[in-house]
């Protein structure tokens, strides 16, 4: 009797700990980006510039821990400005751990706050606002490094652009790769009709042998040969045109 009761209960799949952790994760997140959207400008303004430079500073500290050895000497008074600034601007990417994590919390903080401004301003993410938020976290990073310097404003509106131009070619490339493909207009009842019939593995065949929507209700045995479609995918896409009633009339008027 216990046998059979062991072999009624039904065993539920043990969900793997990390998935459960990631779910968790994205629950909390999706949580997050609710509440912060519900926020006025200033509080979203000011929650995503200091979480973006707490990242920025944990990002910097792990930096600076590589370089930390690599320290360079205290500029001398006696140094031209052209070799002071050169030795400040090697400092400031060479400093160690607390310096790099202030660089880098100021630089992400700065970008990222710009950044939010601009989205809720203009209502959209593009290059223009991607570019003046680069500017001005690349100003900043210029001015808190020390990268200035005798001529702080002008390196740091130099060090701006900079950031800007690079930021904006960034941007366009990304957006040229992540769009997805046009999709192709002539073969958009030929990709629902192998889609239902499970069978979109061979839509390169049609567009090999140019076989296009307006092809559909002409199809034939010999012409699904010619672009390699194995004998059963032919039958279930000729049978399927057959019963389809809109290309019936088509083959009606042909006729």
């Amino acid at each position: 009797m216990e046998r059979g009761k062991e072999q009624g209960m039904v065993v539920m799949p043990q969900q793997n700990p990390l998935e459960q952790l990631q779910a968790k994760f994205k629950e909390l997140e999706n949580s997050f980006r609710g509440w912060l959207a519900k926020q006025s400008l200033p509080v979203e303004a000011a929650v995503v510039t200091t979480t973006s430079a707490a990242q920025g500073a944990a990002i910097g500290a792990f930096m600076g821990t590589l370089t930390n050895d690599a320290s360079l000497p205290t500029p001398k008074a006696s140094l031209d400005p052209q070799a002071m600034a050169s030795l400040k601007q090697a400092q400031a990417l060479s400093g160690g751990p607390l310096v790099q994590a202030r660089n880098f919390a100021v630089m992400t903080g700065v970008n990222a706050g710009i950044s939010c401004v601009m989205k809720r301003l203009r209502g959209k993410e593009d290059v223009q606002s991607s570019m003046v938020a680069a500017f001005g976290s690349g100003a900043m990073f210029s001015l808190v490094s020390g990268m200035g310097g005798p001529n702080q404003i002008a390196n740091a509106a130099t060090s701006g652009l900079f950031f800007a131009l690079v930021q904006g070619g960034l941007f366009q490339l990304g957006q040229k790769f992540s769009q997805p493909p046009a999709e192709d207009v002539y073969y958009s009842r030929t990709r629902s009709m192998l889609s239902s019939l499970g069978l979109q593995n061979y839509e390169k065949n049609f567009k090999r042998g140019l076989l296009t929507d307006n092809t559909l209700p002409l199809l034939t045995d010999s012409a699904l040969r010619d672009v390699k479609i194995p004998p059963g995918p032919r039958l279930l896409i000729l049978d399927h045109i057959q019963r389809d009633p809109e290309f019936k009339e088509k083959q009606g008027r042909r006729w």
